[in-house]
């Protein structure tokens, strides 16, 4: 690898990380708004939206810019196809911030409505994963991002259960089905997070291995532990 293509790679990962800071700032001012029904959070939140876009175009072109330049093979290529991949699932998870966001819009009408307290467990163990799934990109660590691709588990397990409180809650309360359904929705955005956090952490499999993890079933040798 020339020194002109590590210094190029090594400032890409640093944009892409300061872009993932942003992104997991957002959902936290997201998971607030709608916890505390603070409206005011939701122009932060999409400010916030705005400087994601921008910084994806930038990325996106600078990797453009690396292929043609240095026309990267092997291992190389592969960090700069996930820098890509990486950048793409960061602003999608963005937009769901925003998404949950402004769920606060309606639920502020309904503020006799109880949050549902395993949407708080969600939000935690969604952004855990983007957060853990960038650290095992940084230090190229399989088996972290292998661990990251298990708790997704336990996302879509919080999910379901947050989705079974509130059809039991609406049988005997069919009237308050408007904020249930801002619940239900913010609800399954969360889980869509922890989706483009597993995402990420299949792409260092890529990465580091080489091999395409996603879509492989649970049976798939790359999903097996080595005993």
């Amino acid at each position: 690898m020339s020194l002109h293509l590590q210094r190029d790679l090594e400032s890409l990962e640093q944009d892409l990380l300061a872009q993932s800071s942003i992104v997991e700032r957002m959902i936290y001012r997201a998971s607030r708004a709608l916890r505390e029904l603070r409206t005011d959070l939701i122009s932060e939140v999409r400010e916030y939206e705005d400087q994601v876009n921008q910084q994806e175009v930038e990325i996106e072109e600078e990797c453009l810019k690396m292929l043609a330049l240095h026309q990267p093979v092997a291992v190389d290529l592969r960090r700069v196809a996930t820098v890509l991949k990486v950048n793409s699932d960061l602003e999608r998870i963005a937009d769901l911030a925003v998404n949950i966001s402004e769920r606060a819009l309606v639920l502020v009408l309904h503020p006799e409505f109880e949050f549902p307290n395993k949407l708080d467990r969600m939000v935690e163990a969604a952004i855990g994963m983007v957060r853990d799934a960038l650290d095992a990109f940084v230090r190229l660590d399989v088996e972290a991002a292998r661990d990251v691709c298990k708790r997704d588990d336990v996302v879509d397990e919080l999910n379901r259960q947050v989705i079974v409180d509130l059809k039991s809650f609406l049988q005997d309360n069919i009237d308050e089905i408007e904020p249930a359904l801002q619940y239900f929705s913010a609800a399954r955005h969360i889980e869509r997070i922890g989706d483009h956090a597993t995402n990420i952490a299949e792409d260092v499999i890529y990465l580091v291995d080489g091999e395409i993890a996603r879509h492989r079933h649970e049976d798939d040798p790359i999903e097996q532990e080595t005993p």
